[in-house]
């Protein structure tokens, strides 16, 4: 049975007993404590904590998980992936135990002809928490399992919750028995290889707080109603049922498993550590497919960096089994999507797109490797030297932080050196980093606010905050949360910052690109509140931040909000010019070209999107002529709400990455523009009046940012160049039409120049080869040279030479070091002779050595290498370290 057939029958059976079939949530969690979604429960916590108004009290759904915490352990067992799909039904206060163990021992046990798994009776145990003696009652008197295949296991294993925060309860788990030559018996307490997990009911009755490990935490009290969770996965149900003995045999992982031993021309089975890489490959393309479908993007922090490291470690392992050539993760995305596409055709809408962002990331990583090794090597040699048994912390911080060096990556390359890694000191780092840039990230969007407080703001509030900023820029409110560096209170006076939160507001709280509204809230009682930041921390909650400019704002009190209308219709034009460009980039570029990100501000907005290279000119400027044409035509801009079927069918664009529920909003301008859009717009394209872009380029691999200007500023910046092209054309006594050639002549005649004083200069440099040659002193039996060139002198003539006085050296060891300030940053050359190599002496450590006396790094090979530092003044000191290595080698 294929696993899209497994997930088929058991959705189709759910929505045979009176279930909402639901559709899987995107990755990128909701829920602010969580980076990815890592539970099929996670997009129902809401609705279990009474949040939120579920769409139907019963619901089933094959959602979307990823897992990176035991990431090391993916390959090398069979039961670990970082990407996996849960199947669950889900009871929203309405039934319990008694319907939902039923449900799951009819489904289990139907024949397969009749829809069901087949699983025979006998072969299935069950386990329930310690006291909880109605699920026992339940599985023996209404089920009818004997009690000698039920048995009770403590909160480790039968008490469930996120790891965070919020909904939890008591379960029951029902095991497969694989048979004795598995393990050997006794039920799921005695051997769980042998006893194999196939679905856990939780019986969500309990919230919990914040605690460390599975049992560490404490339960604040009972959830509005009983709910349940259940939860069964997908790629173990699938082995099972197609007989094989681990996930990564399954139908959906093996293509690409099997694609990948073609590719490196390995064999499945015949290596352990080439089974090991080859499912570590299946496992992670597989995820990294998965989570840029759904949006996130390669990058250095947050669920960007668990993207990045997936996709790399990928690289890595195919590597190992000798698949060097670039090209190959395409290959493999391809199977991907191939293969994983029956169950989310969005995989298929968006291939182009998914192969954009893996194969710059292939081809960025494919860089900074051949980068990373060479410093890595000097690293390695470095620590030799010194005799440590491990790289430094620093070292394999810097490898990470500076060249884009996995810290996996040097784990496994240092073992492969017989050298150990101070993980404590690089993690230490890491942390350091990451809390910065987490706090300036978290700050953005919750302020100094918790979880908690934000779920009750959000219930004070109703729900959800009514949002009333489409048609109206003013409105009546009343202010029902405030709050003080992230504490509730109840008044806060004049001067004080502060976090509001009305039942409705006109404010527009940033998000989708779009920047947020500021403005002010008048209170009844005569306080003003300036507002200058709006924003969403939870769906449905938007908090406004600002600062009483005089009286005193109280909780309860009736208020009248206004937002600023002129950043606002500045905002909105930004907006509604950007959905144009993006239309204009997909019919010069193709579907390719498809939004990665946006922001819109007053009178300017930038727009990222994915691309294998830079866009010429003529097509910016083609677009941009398209645009302007368009708003002349003075087209008619619509929004209104259908359907996401129906949105879809009129060619409406759904930007990569978005989901969407059921109900959209789309935003039209005329026949040119349709995208599923929250944001403000004009209601006239001509009301853009004009549209100039500035320029793009790069901001990551795959990833290219137009930047322009709209309206009144667009206007202004071409006044601006006017003057500027005026002033230039009197200056060179020539005609505007005329400037190009005028000052391409002036160009080519400097460069010609420049060539002629960079050619004087290098015969300056190499005039003095054969004096330093002759001058080199004797250290330990080997020649050396160290030699300050005069500041200015570029890194080129440096290695000339570096490589000219060792030509003249050639029959003795001998070491030359070069380093010279080009601009304001020192640099550093050494290049050793044969007979020098022999001794153990290696241009690589050796720059290591001078570097870091110059406050930088460097690497290269044994006979020639180069560095860098920050210190000028630490030449003399450089040059006397590199010495005194040699004199002790």
């Amino acid at each position: 049975m294929e696993s899209a057939e497994v997930a088929r029958r058991f959705l189709t059976f759910f929505e045979e007993h009176g279930h909402l079939k639901v559709p899987s949530a995107s990755l990128i969690a909701e829920d602010p404590t969580l980076l990815l979604v890592n539970a099929g429960m996670v997009p129902f916590k809401p609705y279990m904590l009474g949040q939120r108004t579920p769409p139907a009290p019963r619901l089933a759904s094959a959602q979307k998980c990823v897992r990176t915490p035991d990431i090391d352990e993916v390959g090398k067992t069979a039961r670990h992936a970082t990407f996996f799909q849960m199947l669950g039904n889900f009871s929203i206060g309405d039934y319990f135990k008694d319907k939902a163990i039923p449900f799951a021992w009819e489904l289990l046990t139907r024949p397969e002809a009749d829809g069901g798994f087949g699983f025979p009776e006998e072969r299935l145990w069950v386990t329930v928490y310690l006291d909880d003696d109605e699920a026992q009652d339940i599985w023996h008197k209404k089920v009818g399992v004997p009690l000698e295949r039920i048995q009770r296991r403590g909160m480790a294993d039968n008490y469930w919750s996120m790891g965070v925060p919020g909904p939890c309860g008591p379960c029951s788990e029902i095991y497969y028995d694989r048979g004795p030559e598995y393990g050997r018996e006794g039920g799921p307490i005695a051997d769980e290889d042998r006893y194999l997990e196939v679905w856990n009911l939780v019986f969500m009755q309990f919230e919990r707080g914040a605690g460390q490990g599975k049992d560490d935490f404490p339960i604040l009290g009972e959830l509005p109603a009983k709910n349940i969770d259940t939860g069964m996965g997908l790629e173990r149900m699938a082995a099972i049922l197609q007989g094989v003995d681990n996930i990564y045999e399954t139908d959906t992982l093996w293509k690409v498993l099997d694609r990948a031993a073609d590719l490196t021309e390995s064999k499945y089975g015949r290596d352990h550590r080439a089974d090991v890489s080859l499912r570590v490959i299946a496992d992670h393309v597989r995820s990294g497919t998965m989570m840029v479908s759904d949006g996130i993007r390669p990058g250095n922090e947050g669920r960007g960096y668990v993207l990045r490291r997936i996709l790399r470690r990928s690289i890595r392992n195919l590597r190992l089994l000798g698949g060097e050539e670039p090209g190959l993760m395409h290959e493999l995305t391809a199977v991907a999507v191939k293969t994983m596409g029956e169950q989310y055709p969005d995989l298929i809408r968006t291939a182009a797109n998914i192969h954009t962002v893996i194969d710059a990331e292939e081809e960025s990583f494919l860089q900074t490797l051949r980068t990373g090794t060479a410093i890595f090597d000097a690293a390695v040699e470095e620590t030799r030297r010194s005799g440590r048994p491990a790289l430094a912390g620093d070292q394999a911080f810097k490898l990470h932080d500076t060249y884009g060096f996995p810290i996996d990556l040097t784990l496994e390359m240092a073992s492969e050196q017989g050298l150990q890694v101070d993980e404590d000191g690089f993690r230490r780092l890491m942390k350091e980093q990451r809390d910065r840039a987490k706090k300036d990230a978290q700050d953005k969007k919750t302020g100094n606010l918790d979880v908690s407080a934000l779920d009750d703001l959000l219930t004070r509030a109703g729900g959800q905050v009514d949002f009333t900023g489409y048609s109206d820029v003013t409105g009546e409110a009343r202010l029902v949360g405030l709050l003080i560096n992230g504490a509730g209170v109840q008044a806060a006076g004049e001067g004080t910052e502060v976090e509001v939160v009305l039942d409705r507001t006109p404010f527009y709280a940033e998000g989708g690109g779009q920047l947020a509204d500021h403005g002010v809230v008048r209170l009844g009682n005569g306080a003003i509140v300036d507002i200058y930041d709006v924003q969403s921390p939870l769906a449905g909650l938007i908090v406004h931040r600002g600062k009483v400019r005089s009286g005193e704002a109280q909780v309860g009190d009736a208020a009248y909000a206004e937002i600023d209308i002129d950043r606002r219709r500045a905002i909105s034009r930004s907006h509604t010019a950007t959905h144009m460009v993006h239309a204009g980039f997909r019919r010069a570029l193709g579907e390719s070209a498809a939004q990665a990100g946006s922001e819109n501000s007053p009178g300017r907005f930038r727009f990222d999107f994915t691309a294998s290279g830079a866009v010429p000119l003529t097509v910016l400027r083609d677009v941009e002529d398209e645009v302007n044409e368009v708003l002349v035509n003075d087209l008619d801009v619509r929004a209104f709400h259908t359907s996401l079927d129906e949105a879809r069918a009129m060619g409406a664009m759904a930007l990569f990455g978005e989901k969407y529920g059921d109900e959209v909003r789309v935003v039209e301008v005329g026949d040119y523009s349709r995208e599923l859009c929250g944001g403000t717009h004009v209601a006239r394209s001509g009301q853009l009046g004009l549209i100039k872009v500035l320029g793009e380029s790069s901001i990551g691999a795959g990833i290219r940012r137009v930047e322009a200007l709209v309206g009144i500023d667009a206007f202004r910046f071409l006044a601006k160049e006017n003057v500027l092209v005026a002033q230039l054309a009197e200056q060179l006594k020539t005609r505007k039409e005329e400037l190009p050639e005028r000052v391409s002549g002036i160009v080519t005649r400097l460069r010609e120049a420049e060539k002629d004083l960079e050619k004087l200069r290098s015969q300056q440099v190499l005039a003095v080869a054969g004096q330093l040659a002759d001058g080199a002193q004797d250290v330990a039996g080997t020649a050396f040279v160290g030699h300050r060139a005069p500041d200015g002198t570029g890194a080129d003539d440096l290695r000339k030479l570096a490589v000219d006085v060792r030509g003249r050296l050639t029959s003795r060891p001998a070491v030359v070091m070069v380093v010279g300030v080009p601009k304001d940053r020192p640099v550093v050359v050494i290049a050793v002779t044969e007979g020098a190599k022999d001794r153990g002496l290696k241009a690589g450590a050796l720059v290591g050595v001078a570097a870091k006396a110059l406050g930088g790094g460097g690497g290269g090979k044994d006979d020639l290498a180069q560095g860098g530092g920050a210190n000028p003044e630490a030449i003399p000191d450089a040059l006397a370290a590199v010495e005194r290595a040699i004199g002790t080698t």
